[in-house]
């Protein structure tokens, strides 16, 4: 897999408790990053799924179900 750099600055606070974990735990500043970025973007691409879908449900006109009227034992049939 090809790997980028990127070049972010931060402030001193957030350095030191970035480094402090890396020291604790064996791994990287650059390991904790990354998976700081993969959740943030998890995070938020899940965000907009969800609020572009509930515009297209909303300009669709189709009616809502209520919340008693759904089978919870049956959903994956």
């Amino acid at each position: 897999m090809t790997k980028t750099q990127l070049n972010v600055r931060i402030d001193n606070e957030l350095d030191s408790r970035l480094a402090a974990l890396a020291k604790r735990t064996g791994r990287t500043k650059s390991f904790y990053t990354v998976e700081a970025i993969k959740e943030f973007l998890e995070e938020h691409e899940d965000y907009f799924v969800a609020k572009d879908s509930l515009a297209e449900f909303q300009n669709s006109g189709e009616a809502a179900i209520d919340m008693e009227e759904i089978d919870w034992d049956n959903t994956s049939q």
